[in-house]
C-alpha cells in the first residue's frame, strides 16, 4: 500500500494534476480546497438525514465536487495539447438547474428570506452554501488572473442556489416549516438565571 504522506509538500507547495507546482497557499488552491470544504459539510449534511431521496441527492452532488475541483486543479492544456482531465460543461450546469427546478416545485413559494436552519441536514446544507460563496469569492478573483474553463464560475454560481434548494427541501421532508425572517423583531427580555 502507498503511504499517504509524501513529504513532498513539506517546504511549502505542492502539485497541481499536470504536475506544476505551486505554493499551498495560491489563489487556485484556495478555490478548489474551499469548494473541498464545501463537499466535507454536504457529507455532514448526509451523516444526520434519513431521507434516502436527499441522500442520493447530496451523494450525486458530492461526486459532482470532485469532478469540478479536478477541473480547478489541472490548468487548461495549451491549445492543440490533450487534456489531462474531463472538464464541467453544460451538462452539470443542466443538472443543477433542473434539480432546483424539481425541487423548488415541491416547495411553499417563497416571497421572504429565510433563516438557515431547522433540522440538521438543513442547516449543513446552509453551511456548505456559505462556504460555497466562499469558494466563489476566491474564483472571481483567480478567473481575473488566469484562463479557466467557461462552465466553471456558472457551475458555481448554481451550486449555492443548489444548497440552498436542497436545505429547504431536507426541512420539507423532514416536516419542518422554513423560518421566514421576522424584521419587525420584537422587543427583547434577558433569559431569567439558571436555576
Amino acid at each position: 500500500m502507498t503511504r499517504i504522506y509524501t513529504k513532498t509538500g513539506d517546504g511549502g507547495s505542492t502539485s497541481l494534476f499536470d504536475g506544476r507546482r505551486v505554493p499551498k497557499d495560491h489563489l487556485r488552491l484556495h478555490v478548489y480546497g474551499t469548494l473541498d470544504e464545501c463537499n466535507t459539510v454536504i457529507g455532514l449534511a448526509r451523516a444526520h438525514n434519513a431521507n434516502l431521496f436527499l441522500e442520493q441527492l447530496c451523494s450525486r452532488l458530492q461526486t459532482l465536487l470532485f469532478i469540478l475541483c479536478s477541473d480547478l486543479a489541472t490548468p487548461l492544456p495549451a491549445p492543440g495539447a490533450p487534456d489531462l482531465v474531463d472538464r464541467v460543461d453544460s451538462r452539470h450546469v443542466r443538472y443543477l438547474e433542473t434539480g432546483i427546478d424539481r425541487l423548488t416545485a415541491e416547495l411553499a413559494p417563497l416571497g421572504k428570506f429565510i433563516l438557515p436552519g431547522g433540522c440538521p441536514a438543513s442547516a449543513f446544507l446552509h453551511q456548505a452554501r456559505t462556504v460555497c460563496r466562499r469558494a466563489e469569492r476566491f474564483l472571481i478573483e483567480l478567473q481575473a488572473q488566469e484562463k479557466l474553463g467557461p462552465h466553471v464560475p456558472i457551475l458555481v454560481n448554481r451550486l449555492s442556489d443548489y444548497l440552498f434548494t436542497l436545505a429547504r427541501y431536507a426541512n420539507h421532508v423532514s416536516g419542518r416549516p422554513d423560518e421566514v425572517l421576522d424584521r419587525s423583531f420584537p422587543e427583547l427580555t434577558a433569559p431569567p438565571p439558571p436555576e
